[in-house]
């Protein structure tokens, strides 16, 4: 499989996943290309929702506006037809429409669609992220341009942009393991106290740091939280893992990157009450103790992007970090 294919020609169902981000709230919506959308949520209670549709109902509203005037059918979770009803929507349950899906859209930020891709892995469904959030390097779809874009999504005129995920699980009796598609990063707890950390490169000690932690991002993290603390941005078709210190207490130690192919180990020195937590891609963090080891490779999975450009990544850069100068 190429990294970015050319997906303009589909078969007779096309079924999208929407997803719409906001805080505790996460809202799902569904369409089908051969008239079918469909609506559902897990967490969202009828106060909960008025709330939300303040803040992205104007976005909602016109992407049902536009998916409609594609001649799609709305279906929603049925365990919502109180609290959420719209009319024309056909309400089903949730389990019979996520294994149906072909594309998931996301409406937030990055960390939307972060969640969403580990929420969704086991389905390995391709993601067009629409940003209302603050930056958004992974989504391809701006709100000005949902008219244009969701109407070419439709039409199954995208490309599909192949991300790969980190693996990385606890050596010893936790085995704890996870994915990311941005960064597994290790970090202290306490603000006062420093750790040390030793970076192993397939079993070959390869640096040693004292500071606040240690990210290892993929070329697609390259731009988040690697980025912030110093390290390089990589092309999303690069197949590398940047190892990125978090304020290390030296004057030379920079971010390493390493082939995908290799694997990383983070050996966790003396700690303080045992305060060093993991976490993939910002999520629940889990607590290493002294002596621990995580280990990180390349993961057997993929994320598939939507994008309409094979230049989005760049544009992006361009766009929104040099605007932040």
């Amino acid at each position: 499989m190429t990294a970015l294919m050319n997906h303009r020609i589909h078969g007779i169902h096309h079924i999208i996943l929407f997803v719409i981000g906001c805080d505790t709230h996460i809202f799902i919506i569904k369409f089908q290309r051969k008239r079918m959308l469909c609506l559902a949520d897990g967490t969202v209670t009828s106060v909960q929702f008025h709330h939300f549709h303040q803040i992205v109902g104007e976005g909602l509203l016109l992407c049902c506006r536009i998916l409609l005037m594609q001649e799609a059918v709305v279906l929603m979770r049925d365990d919502l037809r109180e609290s959420c009803y719209v009319e024309g929507v056909q309400y089903l349950p949730l389990e019979e429409c996520l294994p149906r899906t072909d594309v998931i859209l996301t409406i937030g930020g990055d960390g939307t669609i972060l969640h969403e891709a580990n929420f969704t892995l086991q389905y390995q469904k391709p993601i067009l992220g629409i940003n209302i959030g603050r930056c958004g390097f992974l989504a391809t779809c701006e709100v000005d341009e949902m008219e244009e874009k969701l109407a070419a999504l439709v039409r199954g005129e995208y490309l599909l942009d192949s991300r790969m995920l980190l693996y990385v699980r606890v050596l010893g009796e936790e085995n704890w393991e996870g994915h990311a598609l941005n960064d597994v990063v290790v970090t202290k707890g306490r603000l006062q106290q420093a750790i040390d950390f030793s970076i192993y490169c397939d079993d070959i000690l390869v640096e040693h740091y004292r500071g606040d932690g240690v990210i290892v991002a993929t070329p697609t993290g390259s731009t988040a939280y690697s980025l912030a603390a110093g390290g390089p941005i990589l092309d999303s078709q690069t197949k590398g893992i940047v190892v990125t210190p978090i304020c290390p207490h030296s004057l030379t130690s920079p971010a390493m990157v390493f082939a995908q192919e290799r694997k990383i180990n983070i050996c966790v020195g003396q700690v303080v009450d045992n305060e060093v937590f993991l976490s993939c891609d910002g999520a629940a963090e889990y607590p290493l103790s002294a002596g621990s080891t995580a280990e990180i490779r390349l993961s057997d999975q993929i994320v598939q992007l939507v994008t309409f450009s094979r230049a989005d990544q760049f544009q992006a850069i361009d766009q929104k970090l040099r605007s932040r100068r």
